[in-house]
């Protein structure tokens, strides 16, 4: 792992959330999201919980060869310039 620090944001009308975490805090930085989408006095909401952690697991993917193999791959649909 690289000592790189992730950086989500997230703007809600005049509010920011910013979150920046190292590799090796992934799992911290999750129950972050969930910490704040569970706290009623905050705006953050659980559909934006699951936005950023989504985010999070591709990055790790990204940086992880391991997991990088067990991402389906894209199909290859013929473009219409192939005819």
């Amino acid at each position: 792992m690289n000592d790189d620090i992730n950086v989500l944001a997230l703007v809600k009308g005049r509010e920011r959330y910013i979150f920046l975490y190292e590799d090796s805090q992934r799992a911290e930085a999750l129950r972050t999201l969930g910490r704040f989408a569970s706290n009623p006095e905050l705006s953050f909401t659980w559909y934006d919980a699951a936005v950023l952690s989504q985010k999070v697991r591709n990055n790790a993917s990204e940086s992880v060869p391991e997991m990088k193999a067990t991402l389906p791959r894209r199909m290859n649909l013929p473009q219409p310039s192939d005819d």
